[in-house]
């Protein structure tokens, strides 16, 4: 082939890959627009630093603070909340930055650190002056931790479900090279752009969807949900900066635990996959005031499989709180 010939040729071949990109572009687009439709937004707004805040409210009384992991959203404790609600808390679960339907601070960094400052705000917002009950699950255990420690006088309880309260033990305790990719800028974004409705994302959320439930069954329409919301750009890149922030935050923080007098509740699954049943060993012996319970076959997804034991652990929480 002439010198002409192979310059045809890698025009057509580069012509060729831009088509592509674009195909895959406009098809994820379209289908990112058409999964979000199918959930909008089920509670109300509060801004806070310029970020709305999605979140969900019901009840009156004791206000209770439900935090999520690192997969969905506030929705994770829909049913924790109507029996909440029926105990007689107001029971208020927050969307976290870029998760559901809030929004994320963008050119900033964003750790458990920051986002509790964040709910911290938008409580203040919300006009809830009373010290609250703070709940989190999976991801969020090191958040609420970090809550305690900034707002201790805002806190009159604490409760961890299936908690990372450590860097030793997490999943990603040493890096994801996945979630790498995805933040790296340009890149990250094309990925996520043009890969994330095809069958390859749907597929990795599934399989996230499943491990994380792990070896309990994934509720219906769970799935579906996950593979509307966490398989959007915004979502997945929150997760992934989530997953990184994760390591060195949970380091500085977790020195500090020692120091959080607030009565702790630290609910934990026998199953759970990802090692929390140890961080909840250590962290009963890091707080002073804290009381560890295990699950007998239970595993991570304790909100959503098992609502009526989070309300247990609220009614173990008020005996400590009394003693």
């Amino acid at each position: 082939m002439n010198k002409k010939g192979r310059k045809k040729m890698v025009l057509l071949i580069l012509g060729s890959f831009f088509l592509l990109v674009m195909t895959l572009f406009l098809y994820n687009q379209i289908q990112f627009h058409r999964m979000e439709s199918k959930y909008p937004p089920q509670g109300d707004f509060v801004e806070v630093d310029g970020l709305k805040l999605h979140y969900i409210s019901k009840g009156t009384g004791k206000p209770i603070v439900f935090l999520h992991g690192g997969v969905l959203s506030s929705e994770d404790f829909s049913e924790v909340i109507e029996l909440a609600a029926t105990k007689g808390y107001h029971a208020i679960a927050f969307d976290r930055p870029g998760y559901g339907h809030s929004e994320r601070p963008e050119g900033k960094e964003v750790t458990p650190i920051t986002q509790a400052k964040l709910i911290h705000q938008a409580l203040k917002k919300l006009k809830i002056q009373e010290p609250i009950i703070l709940v989190g699950h999976s991801w969020s255990g090191t958040m609420t931790m970090s809550y305690a420690l900034q707002f201790p006088e805002h806190v009159s309880g604490l409760i961890t479900l299936g908690g990372a309260m450590y860097k030793e033990g997490y999943p990603a305790e040493n890096g994801d090279p996945l979630s790498k990719v995805i933040t790296t800028p340009v890149i990250g974004d094309l990925i996520m752009n043009t890969l994330l409705a095809t069958p390859l994302g749907t597929t990795m959320g599934k399989t996230t969807t499943e491990s994380t439930f792990a070896p309990e069954k994934i509720p219906e329409g769970y799935q579906e949900k996950l593979l509307a919301l966490w398989g959007r750009p915004n979502q997945f890149k929150a997760n992934r900066e989530d997953i990184l922030a994760f390591p060195e935050t949970s380091k500085i923080v977790s020195r500090h635990y020692p120091k959080i007098e607030s009565p702790t509740i630290i609910l934990v699954g026998e199953n759970d996959p990802f090692g929390t049943l140890e961080m909840g060993k250590r962290l009963e012996a890091d707080l002073p005031n804290s009381k560890l319970i295990t699950l007998p076959n239970v595993a991570h997804m304790i909100p959503e499989n098992h609502p009526e034991e989070v309300i247990k652990a609220m009614e173990e929480l008020e005996l400590l709180m009394t003693k």
